[in-house]
């Protein structure tokens, strides 16, 4: 394997760790639903997509042929996810997530029951 492809394979998992960690970090701080929907669908698509195109390429430059599970989940996951943030969104706009108050904040709830102690 040439080390310009091995360099390309490189690039592929660290921006695919990237968007995983990002998708991940979004739906940890974000603070509304619809955010914290957006985050991990769109990141995680992108993220897992890389890592698996880098797998595919790893598999092609040694001569081997790609495993299947790796076309069926990427398959699965371009697919499954824009449904299932589309159906989980629906569901939040006929339960008006939008209009609720916010949750307080368990941090500000902790410190004032540790002072209280």
């Amino acid at each position: 394997m040439s080390w310009v492809f091995a360099i390309v394979l490189v690039l592929l998992l660290a921006a695919g760790c990237f968007f995983i960690v990002l998708g991940s970090l979004g739906l940890v701080k974000l603070s509304e639903f619809f955010k914290r929907l957006h985050a991990p669908t769109k990141a995680s698509t992108l993220g897992v997509g890389c890592v698996l195109a880098a797998s595919l390429g790893y598999h092609a430059l040694n001569g081997t042929d790609p495993q299947p599970r790796e076309l069926l989940i990427t398959a699965f996951l371009f697919i499954t996810a824009p449904i299932s943030a589309h159906l989980m969104a629906k569901a939040a706009l006929s339960l008006h997530m939008a209009e609720r108050p916010p949750q307080p904040d368990t941090d500000a709830a902790d410190d004032t029951s540790r002072e209280a102690s």
